[in-house]
């Protein structure tokens, strides 16, 4: 007998009080209709930055010309990837946290930094990428990147010197995954941005779904 193949959610929740990076614009929602006498659903208006929760970083977000996240190629987010813990390393993931997992890569790279990913609250000590770590992944085929922090830079910097390393070797990334639950290991990735035409970002359902024969 065929069994389903197991599936890991790994976005947080989204609701009012859920942390966003600094300045973002927090998630609201309000009713704007109610089921009762002459109306017959629910209906509700939401507030938020396409930053909140697992979310899609566009072109736009770190280079004045990039393209807009509805008309990024889709191919990246969907597909064979690996997950890597590098968990408590410090303030970078630098090669050799992640050394030990890099035989066969496929296009995609999650890092697992957090032994429990804040979910309730921001991190201003998060983890990010050393630069020359997604160099080395660009270099080996990487396509696209993800993380479990907010960034994959530094939640300080003014430069951004890894989502330049993006933009220049046109890759993708993935931020704010929780992946505690996630082995070491190759799965399937899905984590489809919604096709906003004109915005810097997109949320993400991010899920990944066990590969046959694992």
């Amino acid at each position: 007998m065929t069994s389903t193949p197991r599936l890991w959610d790994i976005s947080p929740p989204v609701y009012e009080g859920a942390p966003v990076f600094p300045g973002d614009t927090p998630y609201r929602q309000r009713w704007a209709a109610s089921i009762g006498p002459g109306c017959p659903v629910n209906v509700s208006e939401i507030t938020l930055s396409p930053h909140v929760g697992a979310h899609a970083d566009a072109p736009l977000h770190y280079d004045p010309s990039g393209a807009t996240i509805g008309h990024v190629d889709l191919t990246p987010f969907l597909g064979t990837c690996r997950v890597i813990h590098a968990i408590a390393k410090g303030p970078l993931i630098e090669w050799a946290h992640i050394e030990h997992a890099l035989d066969q890569l496929p296009p995609r790279v999650l890092v697992r930094t957090y032994e429990s990913a804040p979910v309730d609250r921001s991190d201003s000590a998060l983890a990010a990428y050393a630069p020359a770590t997604i160099e080395r992944l660009a270099a080996l085929g990487v396509k696209l990147v993800g993380i479990d922090t907010a960034s994959i830079d530094p939640a300080d910097s003014k430069t951004l010197d890894s989502h330049q390393v993006i933009r220049r070797l046109d890759l993708r990334v993935l931020e704010n995954l929780v992946l505690d639950d996630v082995p070491e290991g190759d799965y399937e990735l899905i984590a489809l941005p919604l096709k906003l035409v004109s915005a810097d970002a997109s949320p993400v359902r991010a899920v990944l779904r066990e590969l046959p024969n694992r």
